[in-house]
């Protein structure tokens, strides 16, 4: 095992029974991957959803499948129609994959899609400085209400489905329904994705009461 300059017996002995903690959480991690990885095939598209892109020019679902990739990551963004805003929170993960996208198109497409229209849409990326996300106006179209990203109230849900093309047909494989999963008030379900919550939960003071904002 390691050591740093100056530190005390009682500090490492603590450190080592973490950095246990740390390994088997680790192998958690991979088992749980290993698990979502040997999914079955889950049900076939419902429909080749229209969506809108920032031009207002209409994009299919199937569209969004680049070159040979055959996996689709599609962030559910809560901005609805009535908000005057965006959600803060979907913004802090998005402005981290951002920067990401590119290094996940190596291996799979990537899109964000809002229940409000292109407008909107188009408002939020220029705000937030956007350069690597594919964002698309959902208003056309069932998608977010028949893939979880959106009550029948119209209430707005951030919800990450994953789709794999086979041959012609396309097929859901993954949805984050930790989401909609029994819980102790605390609704995590796509940390792994979210650099901020991530960084904090290294610090003495973790993640704290703070939530993020669109500015500060």
């Amino acid at each position: 095992m390691i050591s740093f300059p100056n530190e005390s017996e009682a500090y490492r002995q603590a450190r080592n029974e973490l950095l246990q903690a740390e390994i088997a959480l680790r192998a958690k991690v991979e088992e749980v991957a290993a698990l979502r990885r040997r999914l079955p095939l889950g049900g076939t598209l419902k429909e080749d959803y229209v969506f809108a892109d920032l031009d207002g020019r209409a994009v299919r679902l199937s569209e969004l499948f680049s070159g040979d990739k055959r996996t689709l990551l599609l962030y559910s963004y809560m901005y609805g129609p009535e908000m005057a805003s965006p959600c803060p929170s979907c913004t802090s993960l998005l402005d981290g994959l951002d920067g990401s996208a590119p290094h996940i198109g190596q291996n799979a497409d990537l899109a964000v899609v809002i229940s409000g229209s292109v407008d909107q849409a188009g408002d939020v990326y220029r705000t937030r400085g956007w350069k690597n996300l594919r964002l698309l106006s959902a208003a056309g179209c069932r998608y977010n209400r028949d893939y979880h990203g959106e009550h029948p109230d119209n209430g707005q849900m951030p919800m990450m489905n994953v789709f794999t093309r086979q041959g012609q047909q396309i097929h859901h494989f993954w949805g984050s329904e930790l989401l909609f999963a029994p819980s102790d008030g605390d609704p995590r379900h796509v940390d792994q994705l979210w650099p901020l919550w991530n960084a904090l939960d290294l610090t003495p003071a973790g993640r704290g009461e703070k939530y993020p904002q669109l500015s500060y």
